[in-house]
């Protein structure tokens, strides 16, 4: 198993130097499940008739020694590609399924919502698989009945919730699933794909009773989606094959998995592609230089710092090009570093080519410190119908001209990529994920991702009526 990060090493009973770190919530030791695979259902009968003297069927190992502590308060996200084995571990942690082998703890109530309708019947009602479902989680009588109307009001099913839930369409299935959960006081809540298939206003809803939940309960969750993975966990474990891959801070860990991915459908190496090159032609002023125009580090609305080119950070790619340059540059060309959010930029990406290229592509992703994706841009619709073809040794240079968005206080990073084909079918041939890092040191943001720079702010009183 590869660790990228430590576990939550603050969680200790009181802080005191030297304590004993806590509990674990869940504990996962050594855990290996392996199922009969039967190639047709007479084998069944076959293979009990036998009594081993024969087999009849042949095993799938759906998980090897698998081990991972998750600790209370922590929200941790489950990645890797189809087949990996989440969804059979989380089975496993809901006691739906025995392991083979390997020690598993879980401290407290468990509530999840996994595959589609699992647990519900489908001759039953809505109403009458909650109040099943809830007995089965422990709920007395009297609890019951008293949340009934509120599931029913958070589920918005109407007269679906008296109706056999075999009528409902999927997206009525995961509104009254996550309309139980939310209502059971777990300790553990399990969230799979499900909430990929529901519609935008209830999966906000959903996402506020997540984030609600995280101040006091221990979150696993299972998506496709890093940015979510990202946004919403402290922690991540990547599962490839039945086996853990790598486990830690969520960013890290899902850049990881990208890299893999891409790798996996084009070849190519997880990290930097190519040995080091010579770097672009130096722009009219050094990086590092502020712009003598800036003003003075305080007094403006959102002061952005650092903007420096990290040319050897964590990359992958398929090795046909390298990113050599980028710089932030003002109205005059200047290279800066530091800026004002709202002022007008040109983000500039050089990169040096190792094979020729029909149609290359330069882009850019800014992120939070999380890892979210704020905003990003790059040159395959603007060059669809002229792509600027080139050959090996040759630089491109792609610049992007914006007004800065107004920043919250905190750490970013620019993520910059070079491809070879079109918005639909590429090539990545050098994907750096923390190309440049800069900083907010002040900000006018008080919530949100972002700010937008107002040209006006009016408020009056109007006469009544």
């Amino acid at each position: 198993m590869q660790a990228t990060g430590a576990g939550p090493t603050s969680r200790a009973a009181g802080g005191a130097a030297g304590a004993a770190p806590p509990a674990p919530v869940v504990a996962v030791s050594g855990l290996t499940k392996r199922f009969q695979i039967y190639e047709r259902p007479a084998d069944r009968l076959l293979q009990a008739l036998a009594r081993g003297r024969r087999r009849y069927a042949r095993d799938f190992q759906a998980l090897t020694d698998v081990s991972l502590d998750v600790y209370r308060g922590e929200t941790v996200g489950l990645i890797g590609p189809n087949g990996a084995g989440k969804s059979t571990l989380l089975k496993i942690l809901c006691g739906t399924v025995e392991p083979s082998s390997g020690r598993v703890e879980v401290r407290g109530r468990v509530a999840a919502l996994l595959e589609l309708g699992a647990g519900f019947n489908g001759e039953f009602t809505g109403r009458e698989n909650v109040i099943m479902s809830a007995h089965l989680h422990g709920m007395s009588r009297a609890a019951i009945e008293q949340r009934l109307p509120s599931i029913e009001a958070f589920a918005e099913i109407g007269e679906f919730f008296d109706r056999p839930v075999k009528s409902y369409s999927s997206g009525m299935y995961v509104r009254l699933g996550f309309a139980l959960i939310a209502h059971l006081d777990a300790d553990v809540l399990i969230v799979d794909e499900a909430l990929a298939v529901g519609d935008a206003y209830f999966v906000q809803k959903c996402m506020r009773f997540i984030r609600g939940f995280q101040q006091h309960g221990t979150l696993i969750f299972v998506s496709h989606d890093s940015a979510a993975v990202v946004s919403l966990c402290h922690r991540a474990v990547w599962l490839d094959g039945g086996r853990v891959r790598a486990v830690g801070p969520a960013k890290d860990v899902c850049e990881m998995y990208l890299g893999d991915t891409i790798q996996r459908l084009q070849g190519g190496s997880p990290a930097n592609p190519t040995a080091a090159l010579p770097m672009a032609p130096a722009a009219q002023q050094a990086p590092g230089t502020p712009s003598a125009a800036l003003p003075a580090a305080s007094g403006g609305p959102n002061r952005l710092e650092g903007f420096r080119f990290e040319p050897d950070s964590p990359a992958f790619g398929k090795g046909g090009a390298r990113v050599v340059d980028v710089r932030l540059l003002d109205p005059a060309g200047r290279a800066l570093a530091a800026v004002e959010g709202g002022e007008v930029v040109t983000l500039s990406i050089t990169a040096r080519l190792l094979e020729p290229m029909q149609q290359p592509i330069l882009g850019f992703i800014v992120k939070d410190r999380l890892g979210q994706n704020l905003f990003s841009e790059n040159t395959c619709k603007r060059y669809t119908d002229s792509p600027c073809a080139a050959a090996a040794g040759e630089l491109i240079n792609a610049r992007f001209t914006f007004r800065m968005p107004i920043l919250p206080v905190g750490d970013y990073s620019i993520a910059i990529a070079v491809a070879d084909g079109d918005q639909w079918s590429n090539v990545q041939h050098h994907w750096l994920h923390d190309a440049m890092i800069f900083k907010s040191i002040t900000s006018s943001v008080s919530t949100g991702l972002v700010g937008i720079p107002m040209l006006d702010v009016v408020m009056s009183a109007l006469p009544a009526g």
